[in-house]
């Protein structure tokens, strides 16, 4: 892959008015003392609301920035463990990518070095709804890869040798096998590899619900509150800055998805993060055959809790040119050779919004964390109208289906495609959770296990080193793998 100059954003920029590049952003507004919040503009519909805080205390603990599933877990398991905390979300809960993945909660196609941390997550999914009292749509469904020809059997039975240890239910299908996951295909698959014990879940109901519990456990939780900086004194976390004032607190757990490096950033840390556009359409209820989760050449799907299916494309996915790309291009430079033909870049409206984005504030200033409450990247027509033809040729039954919806979300992405948790030596007391890279939303729990066990210093529930966040810095030789597998 070719790197691209960045004289023809220049170009764009000079010729175009960037008061006409409208922000497609969704408006938060407050609807009483009481602090329930709503979207004016639901981009994702039914996505769960969760009550808001009146106030910023002025002291606790451990102030959690980013209100995704990741933050939402760290928070849950550092109240129940008797640790006060105030979580802080620039826009609502579960607004960005927590709500707008797949809903894929699977073991099968994970690096090795996740498998500990997936299997653990396994584990607390299966009783997570009675452990907060709520209902996260979690379901064992089985999981599906189909394989277009010999080239993925192959790659399969590579992956299956490569994570042996942990003794999977995960089989490499025949094709006859194959055809009893996709009932009334017209395609004849090569085979596939299935994974019985995966599942799903709600991305709409599942952070939501467990945000919900935090809160009632005691967790202080403050939307439509950006959080500025983090202030350091003799060397270690004094403080958070948020638009409503400090918070005095003597440890920060940064789980802002794809802003996590911007944020960093302004504290003088480099966190090599890009993004990645996914792309989703959901159907109303219709009766196909299919069960589960699959994906195979040009289609993915899920099959929703309420009838309906989350279909979209598993390759193809935009990657906008933007001034990351750049600096961190040598970072990345072996993932974008190995995805070249799975990822696509381009020159877009975000190109131009991150090109003239502030990268540089203090504690009184105005952040662009204040100025895109919740991110929604409109999807292209091109990948949503493949996959829309895919499983009309491929699965008759989908012919007709009415789409209800469409979106887009950010995934963070990192050279090595396993996520950051981890504290930064640099900085004692502040804490990284992120670069999930398309394969976060499963994790959630165990991920936010084990940052909450970092943060106090206890037993970890698996090895953390992997997921270290000086590994990018120290020399650590950084091993790629394929976010698209």
């Amino acid at each position: 892959m070719r790197a691209t100059a960045p004289l023809p954003l220049l170009l764009i920029m000079k010729s175009h008015s960037w008061h006409k590049c409208e922000e497609k952003i969704l408006d938060v507004y407050i609807l009483s003392s009481s602090v329930s919040l709503r979207q004016e503009f639901a981009m994702v519909q039914n996505l769960q609301p969760v009550l808001s805080d009146t106030e910023q205390p002025a002291a606790v603990d451990v102030v959690v920035i980013g209100g995704g599933i990741m933050g939402v877990c760290t928070a849950w398991n550092l109240v129940r463990a008797g640790v006060s905390v105030l979580l802080c979300e620039k826009g609502v809960i579960g607004g960005e990518q927590s709500s707008r993945n797949w809903g894929w909660v699977r073991k099968m196609g994970r690096d090795h070095r996740e498998m500990p941390l997936m299997l653990r997550a396994m584990d607390i999914w299966a009783g997570l709804n009675d452990a907060i009292d709520g209902e996260t749509g979690f379901r064992v469904t089985g999981i599906t890869y189909f394989a277009g020809g010999a080239s993925d059997i192959e790659k399969y039975r590579g992956w299956l040798a490569r994570i042996s240890e942990f003794d999977l239910d995960t089989r490499v299908l025949s094709s006859e096998e194959a055809a009893h996951h996709a009932p009334g295909a017209t395609r004849r698959f090569y085979g596939a590899l299935h994974t019985a014990s995966d599942g799903m879940a709600e991305p709409t109901l599942a952070t939501s619900a467990i945000a919900s519990a935090a809160r009632r456990a005691g967790c202080v939780i403050l939307q439509h509150c950006a959080a500025r900086t983090v202030e350091m004194q003799g060397g270690k976390v004094a403080g958070v800055v948020t638009e409503r004032g400090r918070v005095a607190c003597k440890r920060v757990v940064l789980a802002a998805g794809g802003w996590s490096s911007l944020f960093l950033g302004n504290l003088g840390l480099r966190f090599p993060q890009l993004k990645i556009l996914s792309q989703v359409m959901r159907s109303a209820p219709i009766e196909t055959g299919l069960v589960g989760c699959g994906s195979g050449p040009g289609f993915g799907f899920r099959k929703r809790l309420d009838g309906g299916y989350n279909m979209s494309m598993r390759t193809g996915y935009p990657v906008d040119v933007v001034p990351d790309s750049f600096r961190f291009f040598k970072d990345f430079r072996p993932s974008l050779f190995s995805e070249h033909s799975s990822l696509k870049l381009r020159l877009g409206k975000r190109s131009l919004e991150e090109f003239v984005m502030r990268r540089r504030w203090r504690g009184d200033q105005v952040t662009p964390f204040e100025k895109y409450r919740v991110y929604d990247p409109a999807p292209g027509r091109h990948v949503l109208e493949g996959a829309r033809k895919s499983f009309d040729e491929i699965f008759p039954a989908f012919r007709g289906a009415r789409i209800v919806e469409s979106w887009g979300g950010l995934l963070d992405a990192t050279p090595d495609a396993i996520p950051v948790i981890s504290g930064i030596d640099s900085h004692p007391g502040l804490f990284v959770s992120a670069g999930y890279s398309g394969h976060g939303f499963g994790l959630g729990p165990a991920a936010g296990q084990l940052m909450a066990e970092l943060v106090q210093g206890t037993k970890p529930c698996v090895d953390p080193a992997p997921f270290r966040f000086g590994r990018f810095s120290d020399g650590t030789k950084i091993q790629y793998w394929p976010i698209g597998f």
